[in-house]
C-alpha cells in the first residue's frame, strides 16, 4: 500500500457517479442553502448525475461562524449539507453522510474546542488548507463521499447579509433598525430591505459556467431572505441567471409565515423576488397546494415573473413542513419532461 507523501492534486479522480457510467440525465443547477437546498438535492440526485449545487456563503452562526471567524474561510456548513445530500443511498453513502453530519457534543469537561463543531466542516476546512483552493477542496470532498454531482460556493469570499427590520421604539413609534448577519436576519421578523456585503463580491467562476451550460436551474426552497434571494443579490450570479438559456424553476416553501417572513403569503414571496431582481424571469413555479392560501393571487404573482404554476403534493407526511424527496423528484421529473 502506497502512502500519499506529496501535495494533493487539485482535481480528484472521478468516481462512478460522476464518470459517465450511467445515464447522466439533464444538466441541472440547484441554488440555495441549508435544509432547503438539501431537500432539492436529495430529489434531484435521483434524476441526474449532471448536478451542480451553488451554495450561499453568508452563514455566521454556530460551527460555521466560528470557523469563518477564526480561520477567515468560507462558512462550510451549508456546503457540507449540500455534499451530504448528494450521497448515494448505499452503505458507503449513508456512512459518509453520517460522518459529515456528525456534531461533537460537549464532553464532561468545559469549553472543549470541538464542542458543537460538525465533522464535515472540519474536513472541508482541512482540504482547503491543504489545497489552498475552495473549489478543489469541495471536489475532493465530493469524491471521497461518492457525491452524485458537485458543490460550489456562490462567491469566493465570505459574504454578510444585512437587512432592515421595523421595530417598536420606547415612545411607541415604529422605526427601522439595521440587522447584520445571517443568524440575526433569520429571526429578525419581516425584513423590509436586504443586501449583501461586500456589494461587489466576486462570484465563483465555476458557478457562473455551470449556470450558463445548464438545461435547468432550480431556485429554492429555503429561507427566502437568507438562502434563496442572496443568489439574486450577487450581481454576477443574478446576471448569469438572467442570461442563461436554461429553463428556470422556482420551488416554493411549504411554510410561508416563518420568523424570517412573518406575515408573508406565498404571493408575497414572489413579489419579494421580483422586487430584488426585476429582470429575472421564471418558467415554472412549483408549489404544494396546501401552502397557497389564495390561489388566484398566487397565480397572478407568478404571471408577473413569467411563470406557469405547477401544483403537486411534495410535502412529507407528518406535522413538520418538510419536502419528501421522492415526491419532489416526481414533480421535477414531470416538469423536466413537459419542457
Amino acid at each position: 500500500m502506497g502512502l500519499l507523501t506529496g501535495p494533493l492534486p487539485l482535481i480528484p479522480p472521478a468516481n462512478g457517479a460522476m464518470s459517465g457510467q450511467q445515464d447522466k440525465g439533464p444538466s441541472v443547477v440547484a441554488l440555495g442553502g441549508g435544509h432547503g437546498l438539501s431537500a432539492s438535492l436529495s430529489a434531484l440526485r435521483l434524476l441526474t448525475s449532471e448536478l451542480t449545487a451553488i451554495v450561499t456563503v453568508a452563514d455566521d452562526g454556530g460551527s460555521s461562524g466560528r470557523l469563518r471567524e477564526e480561520y477567515g474561510v468560507l462558512p462550510p456548513g451549508d456546503l457540507r449539507m449540500a455534499l451530504s445530500a448528494l450521497c448515494d443511498d448505499t452503505d458507503w453513502g449513508r456512512t459518509w453522510r453520517d460522518v459529515m453530519q456528525h456534531r461533537f457534543q460537549p464532553g464532561k469537561g468545559t469549553g472543549g474546542s470541538l464542542d458543537e463543531h460538525a465533522m464535515g466542516n472540519l474536513l472541508i476546512v482541512t482540504l482547503w488548507e491543504l489545497l489552498g483552493d475552495a473549489v478543489a477542496g469541495l471536489k475532493w470532498a465530493g469524491a471521497l463521499l461518492g457525491a452524485r454531482g458537485q458543490v460550489l460556493p456562490m462567491s469566493t469570499v465570505p459574504l454578510t447579509i444585512e437587512g432592515d427590520v421595523r421595530v417598536s421604539a420606547p415612545d411607541g413609534t415604529r422605526t427601522l433598525q439595521t440587522v447584520r448577519g445571517q443568524a440575526k436576519c433569520a429571526v429578525a421578523g419581516s425584513l423590509e430591505s436586504v443586501r449583501l456585503l461586500p456589494e461587489s463580491a466576486p462570484a465563483c467562476i465555476e458557478a457562473l459556467t455551470a449556470i450558463e451550460l445548464a438545461d435547468w436551474v432550480i431556485l429554492g426552497p429555503g429561507s427566502w431572505y437568507t438562502s434563496v434571494l442572496p443568489h439574486l443579490l450577487l450581481p454576477e450570479i443574478r446576471q448569469a441567471l438572467c442570461d442563461t438559456a436554461a429553463k428556470r424553476c422556482l420551488t416554493m416553501n411549504l411554510a410561508t409565515d416563518t420568523r424570517e417572513t412573518s406575515g408573508m403569503s406565498a404571493a408575497d414571496h414572489l413579489h419579494a423576488l421580483r422586487k430584488y431582481a426585476p429582470g429575472f424571469s421564471v418558467d415554472v413555479v412549483l408549489a404544494d397546494p396546501a401552502s397557497v392560501a389564495d390561489m388566484a393571487e398566487f397565480e397572478k404573482a407568478a404571471g408577473m415573473i413569467g411563470a406557469e404554476v405547477v401544483l403537486g403534493k411534495v410535502s412529507a407526511s407528518g406535522r413538520r413542513p418538510v419536502h419528501d424527496p421522492l415526491r419532489l423528484a416526481t414533480a421535477y421529473h414531470d416538469i423536466f419532461g413537459n419542457s
